[in-house]
């Protein structure tokens, strides 16, 4: 995974690393980015190692890159918020 595609990245309190990242090529638009949560993140088979990428749980498109920002970075920073989409996508 190329590290100019990940928009946003934190750590979770239990291990796995949250993200927004870019799926359109630069500069191309609309902006296509994903939220996606890499429960191998620290191990040696995490994804951004070669690995395989983990299921999207959310996929928006803006105009920009602001613009996807702005819908994916609230659910990003909010434990509640994941957890939730993690159990309707059938992932927790």
């Amino acid at each position: 995974m190329e590290m100019q595609q990940i928009l946003y990245e934190r750590a979770l309190p239990h291990g796995p690393t949250v993200r927004i990242r870019r799926t359109s090529e630069t500069g191309m638009s609309p902006v296509i980015a994903v939220l996606e949560i890499d429960r191998r993140a620290g191990t040696p088979r995490a994804s951004h190692a070669g690995g395989s990428i983990p299921p999207a749980l959310l996929q928006v498109d803006g105009p920009d890159e602001l613009a996807v920002m702005e819908r994916l970075t609230p659910l990003a920073a909010d434990d509640a918020a994941l957890a939730k989409l993690l159990r309707e996508k059938g992932l927790r």
